[in-house]
């Protein structure tokens, strides 16, 4: 394809993964407002991310699959029929259990997307030149990041109320359909004897949901410490069911997840990056809204444009790493930098309390932004660079959903951290008020139902005990910044496919024909 058809084909991608991404930040800075509306806690704050991050990572690989069997075209354009089908549910729900339900058919959608954009892109453009195309998805990605919590908040501000978060998707996504029924044209080669294995993706999945639900309640006063029955239960059960997924994949004709490409080195340690990765885009995102606007008291549209800078960073890493790559064929100093960025940008992001300067917060912002955007789609850039054209789905589906799936946990282990903290702060700053009994942390968000003193207190506890998933978060991109370290730095082909290598004896046959 030319570099004109290329970018026809671009337009409507870009459209959809648009579409996906800006549903996942809108959602950010309205959802004190939507979780007060709806008479629900600090948990239910969390569950509403989790569980669009889970049915994303879940269904992310099922869709790399089905990228490598059938017309990529169509299952792009289904996705995008799910994830409307889903905003429609979000937007007229009534309650916590139906915001949760349309969030996972949303998740549905946002994998398929996810999963086939970067699948379609590996298709048609060689890795050498996808470096261009991938800062420009990665600028997409960006601007859906900025925008998202900035219309999220001016929505939720305005009298349409925060239902139209849910609602305005809609018709970007069928923009993006039509844009893809004319300007994405892909040949399909048919498949005989295709099959999926769904019981890997059940197991998958299930396993998964067991340790979220344990890592979200463990701990709570009105549920179970960390050292219990029920810990050990959960805990117990999600391994057993994650070992049964690994044994049904090594079995499997046509596995979700092919274990020969997972364990190749270059994807082990990409997979293992990105899941800091995920925690750091996913993680931040949300709770750096939650802070601004509980914390330090700012409307949800002032939230928005307080976190400009985290995106401004994705960004600035995403395009120009982008463009140096594509000219220069280099990728690995990239991905060394955005981990060091990551690092620091978390470690700065663990000292900020309920009083620190904004102006500190947006650079520290700015690093971890820029750490992601160096990060997130040069290592899927890595990865399918080492691979044939055939497993580019199942490949790029793999970073994909360990990415989304460190979101996914990071979201619920900090939003569980979070919690408790807030209840052990609260708690000590209501007794000097002479008020005894649970802080709450995992209680109502509706700051305004509260009384001046105690508003004080809880806003103060909610700033001083961010700082400490952050902290957390900087310990995870150390792992990240190991794993890179330790890619093997092969050049960047510049070819579609691997050429494939020709075998001596065929060779020596060769120049015997040749010879006669």
């Amino acid at each position: 394809m030319t570099h004109r058809e290329i970018l026809e084909a671009l337009a409507g991608l870009l459209a959809a993964l648009f579409t996906a991404m800006l549903s996942s930040t809108i959602v950010a800075t309205a959802l004190p407002t939507i979780i007060a509306d709806l008479h629900s806690t600090q948990t239910a704050f969390a569950w509403v991310i989790t569980a669009a991050l889970l049915a994303t990572a879940a269904s992310t690989p099922i869709w790399g699959k089905l990228a490598d069997l059938f017309n990529k075209k169509v299952l792009v354009q289904t996705a995008i029929v799910i994830f409307v089908i889903g905003s429609v549910i979000a937007g007229f729900a009534h309650n916590v259990p139906v915001l949760l339900a349309a969030r996972v058919v949303q998740g549905i959608g946002m994998g398929g997307l996810t999963a086939l954009v970067v699948a379609i892109i590996g298709s048609i453009v060689s890795p050498r030149d996808r470096g261009r195309y991938s800062g420009y998805m990665g600028a997409v990605m960006a601007v859906s990041m900025s925008g998202g919590p900035i219309l999220g908040g001016v929505i939720v501000d305005s009298p349409l109320g925060w239902r139209w978060c849910f609602f305005v998707c809609i018709p970007l996504a069928v923009i993006a359909l039509f844009l893809l029924q004319r300007t994405l044209h892909i040949k399909t080669e048919r498949k005989e004897e295709v099959s999926i294995d769904w019981l890997g993706a059940l197991l998958m999945t299930a396993g998964v949901s067991v340790l979220l639900i344990w890592v979200s309640f463990a701990g709570k006063a009105d549920y179970y410490a960390w050292m219990s029955k029920q810990t050990v239960l959960l805990v117990g059960l999600g391994v057993v069911l994650l070992a049964a997924t690994v044994w049904v994949e090594a079995k499997a004709k046509s596995p979700i997840i092919p274990l020969k490409i997972v364990t190749e080195r270059t994807t082990g340690l990409a997979i293992i990056a990105s899941i800091a990765v995920g925690l750091g885009m996913f993680g931040a995102t949300t709770f750096l809204g939650q802070y601004f606007q509980i914390a330090r008291g700012f409307s949800p549209t002032e939230a928005g444009m307080l976190t400009i800078p985290l995106v401004i960073g994705m960004l600035a890493g995403s395009v120009v790493s982008g463009q140096i790559i594509t000219r220069y064929g280099k990728w690995k100093p990239f991905v060394i930098l955005g981990a060091v960025l990551l690092v620091i940008g978390f470690a700065l992001l663990a000292t900020i309390d309920h009083e620190t300067n904004l102006w500190l917060m947006g650079v520290f912002m700015f690093a971890v932004g820029a750490g992601v955007g160096n990060l997130m789609q040069n290592l899927v850039l890595a990865v399918q660079n080492t691979v044939s054209v055939h497993d580019i789905g199942a490949a790029s589906s793999s970073v994909a959903f360990f990415r989304t799936f460190g979101g996914a946990i990071g979201v619920s282990v900090l939003g569980s951290v979070l919690a408790s903290r807030v209840s052990e702060l609260s708690t000590t700053g209501l007794a000097k008020l002479g008020i005894t009994g649970n802080g709450g942390g995992g209680g109502s968000l509706d700051m305004n139902a509260m009384p001046g003193p105690v508003q004080e207190i809880v806003r103060a506890a909610y700033g001083d005990a961010t700082g400490r998933i952050f902290l957390i978060a900087a310990v995870a991109s150390v792992i990240t910044l190991i794993a890179v370290a330790f890619l093997p730095n092969r050049p960047l082909r510049q070819t579609i496919d691997i050429e494939p290598s020709i075998d001596p004896m065929d060779e020596l046959e060769e120049e015997t024909v040749a010879a006669r």
